[in-house]
């Protein structure tokens, strides 16, 4: 009889301790759980065997990247069941799905293998980076983590970000929470350029430029002169076709280059936008103090940057182990207190800080519309895999940024003048 599903329903809800919130269909057939929930799809046996030899997050982005674990009905919904169910339960959940700390799951595990099949560990997805070499942050190893994130084709990012091409959270104005993805972006873009204060004849340094949308729109609209530096070849490739056709080129240049390597200062601003979050903790002191040097007293730094909640015991704190091996390898969060007080560490004194978190929720939800929309083509575009890795990375941190695990910050600093002046101007601040 095809019992599968029954079985490893009965197996997780004991070794958990509360009933499944999702149904399970196996790959004989058989299907468990409360009717009307979302479906987890186990397509294949491998899917097991890849959480006996990895237990937990990274077991399961393995299974769910190789297309042999799927999900049937709201996506969103599923991801908070699961979420909630093991994520989200402290240490001790934690210590359930490991079965060095958690002697129940040894018997668990061996009545799985009994499922699964005693076979070999299956070799993780091509898409995975693996066999990293070299200390972390280093130019060569930065370089490289940003080629995996960023140089996997210019056309599937035009598919999920839209003809923007902004990677960064859009904002929804107030005054027209309607709009639609490609003008909250421009509104981005636009209050990105009013907090540094730019006019025409300024010199910007865009750090981490993209595929150059803040850079067309600071010289288009404010008449200033960029510099836009990123490590992606192709994103560089990307921005400079646009600027060409914009007829800019007489005033945005596109470097492939390292921030710490950009000499040519002092910039009368400087906008970093979505990129300290590959900096790295034990370097972040030296990409403020590197950006302090480049600003001239008085210029104003605006660092958009995604944060984490802060943990109770910061040495316990771990990178999430999808994130690190599938999207952002190297990447890390700082809670925005510890951004803050490095940058006034640096020199710079903070004037400004807007939480956006609500309206990177909106955005991702927006790029997640865009890739299942065309689907198809995304996965000619990259391969099944990547576009599976994209799917739940952006619908999982859709949920992170909505239920508060993680936010977004605008910050605002200044290089101030001698004698303390800062330049900015006294305005009232707007509340509903």
């Amino acid at each position: 009889m095809a019992d599968a599903a029954l079985r490893l329903t009965a197996l997780a809800e004991d070794l958990l301790g509360t009933p499944l919130p999702v149904r399970i269909r196996a790959w004989d057939g058989s299907e468990s759980g409360p009717p009307g929930a979302p479906v987890l799809v186990l397509r294949h046996r491998r899917a097991l065997r890849r959480l006996l030899w990895k237990p937990g997050e990274l077991g399961l982005a393995r299974a769910w990247v190789a297309g042999e674990l799927d999900i049937e009905g709201d996506l969103y919904e599923a991801l908070d069941l699961l979420a909630g169910l093991l994520w989200e339960r402290g240490a001790d959940a934690k210590d359930a799905v490991h079965p060095i700390r958690n002697p129940v799951l040894r018997t668990a595990a061996r009545k799985l293998f009994a499922i699964a099949g005693p076979f070999p560990p299956p070799p993780p997805p091509p898409e995975e980076l693996r066999h990293r070499r070299g200390m972390v942050h280093t130019k060569h190893r930065d370089k490289k983590a940003i080629s995996h994130h960023y140089d996997v084709g210019n056309d599937f990012y035009s598919l999920v970000l839209g003809p923007s091409m902004v990677y960064s959270c859009a904002y929804w104005a107030a005054e027209s929470p309607d709009s639609t993805l490609e003008e909250a972006q421009r509104d981005k873009l636009d209050l990105v350029c009013r907090k540094l204060g730019l006019k025409e004849g300024m010199r910007l340094l865009d750090v981490g430029c993209g595929w150059g949308s803040m850079a067309i729109h600071a010289a288009r609209e404010y008449g200033v002169q960029v510099t836009g530096v990123t490590l992606s070849v192709e994103q560089a490739a990307y921005a400079r076709k646009r600027i060409a056709e914009e007829g800019l080129t007489d005033r945005i240049e596109i470097r492939v280059q390292d921030y710490r390597d950009v000499r040519d200062g002092p910039y009368d601003a400087i906008s970093s936008i979505g990129m300290a979050e590959h900096v790295g903790s034990e370097q972040y002191r030296e990409y403020a103090d590197d950006l302090y040097t480049l600003l001239k007293p008085g210029g104003r730094l605006l660092n958009h940057q995604i944060a984490r909640r802060p943990e109770r015991d910061e040495s316990a704190y771990h990178i999430d182990d999808f994130i690190d091996s599938y999207v952002f390898p190297d990447g890390e969060l700082a809670p925005v207190g510890r951004t803050l007080s490095t940058l006034e560490e640096a020199g710079f004194e903070a004037r400004d800080v807007e939480v956006l978190r609500e309206h990177y929720a909106l955005t991702l939800r927006e790029w997640v519309a865009n890739l299942e929309k065309r689907w198809p083509e995304a996965v000619r575009m990259t391969s099944p895999g990547r576009a599976r890795v994209w799917r739940l990375y952006m619908a999982a941190s859709a949920l992170s940024f909505e239920r508060n695990r993680i936010g977004v910050n605008q910050i605002l600093a200044i290089k101030p003048e001698e004698g303390g002046a800062s330049g900015v101007q006294l305005r009232p601040r707007r509340w509903n």
